[in-house]
């Protein structure tokens, strides 16, 4: 990954997602947030909380961090209590993840309700998506080269809202980015500029990256209300009495 981030592509990817975490979280509040991954973005930045941390994933590199305490973890056993996070950042977390769901299932533990997560992802339903998809077709007959990072499997945006649903997330905003052709050259990269805003207004959900903010929704008890009726007030005046003839005159006593 980290070779990947050194490519035009993955340069000017990784420039959308710094972009998109600077204008989603700036006005997240709490006290405790969390990058799990990626430690090349700094995803918590411009985030105000007092305690952020910045948490490399074993068995995929450290590197230095950028805000906040290092933490080397892994992602499906986070060394945080439940309940404990307002916010966490996932950064090609999932796609680079053995395990994304068992990952995701983590987050939700740790996340206080009404809590946030950003997923930033890889769009395998792009044009970057199918040439990695051909890559893999021609590496197995020995040729060719891959277009984006081979370790990992990215995940489809529809899947993975599908899987915030089933763990009781509620999808706030979904954000796609990076419509340009799948060059490798910066400057054909740069020629092809005038596509984002394009593919933004034209085919918004086909960007290469795209990242979904939801929130951890618990479900609350439901308030009854008493049991008893109340009572109607007993009026002061007297209510005539009706007798069997039918007569609504007032009743005297013999």
């Amino acid at each position: 990954m980290c070779q990947w981030l050194e490519t035009a592509p993955g340069a000017y990817a990784l420039d959308w997602m710094q972009h998109r975490c600077d204008q989603a979280l700036v006005d997240v509040f709490g006290y405790h947030a969390l990058q799990l991954g990626l430690p090349e973005l700094q995803g918590l930045r411009a985030n105000r909380m007092p305690g952020r941390w910045l948490a490399g994933l074993a068995g995929q590199g450290q590197g230095k961090p950028t805000a906040g305490t290092a933490l080397l973890c892994d992602g499906t056993a986070l060394p945080f209590e439940s309940a404990s996070l307002d916010l966490v950042v996932l950064p090609l977390t999932l796609d680079l993840s053995d395990d994304p769901h068992e990952t995701l299932r983590e987050v939700e533990r740790v996340l206080v309700p009404e809590g946030r997560v950003l997923v930033l992802g890889l769009n395998p339903a792009s044009l970057w998506g199918l040439r990695q998809k051909r890559a893999h077709v021609y590496r197995r007959m020995g040729l060719g080269q891959l277009y984006l990072p081979g370790e990992g499997q990215f995940i489809a945006h529809w899947r993975l809202r599908d899987w915030l649903r089933l763990l009781s997330f509620e999808v706030e905003s979904s954000e796609f980015g990076c419509y340009r052709p799948a060059m490798r050259s910066p400057q054909w990269l740069q020629r092809y500029a005038w596509m984002d805003a394009l593919g933004h207004r034209s085919w918004p959900i086909f960007g290469a990256v795209y990242s979904v903010m939801a929130v951890k929704r618990v479900k609350g008890m439901r308030l009854i209300g008493p049991a008893w009726k109340s009572q109607r007030a007993v009026g002061k005046s007297a209510v005539p009495a009706i007798n069997r003839m039918g007569c609504d005159c007032p009743t005297h006593e013999s």
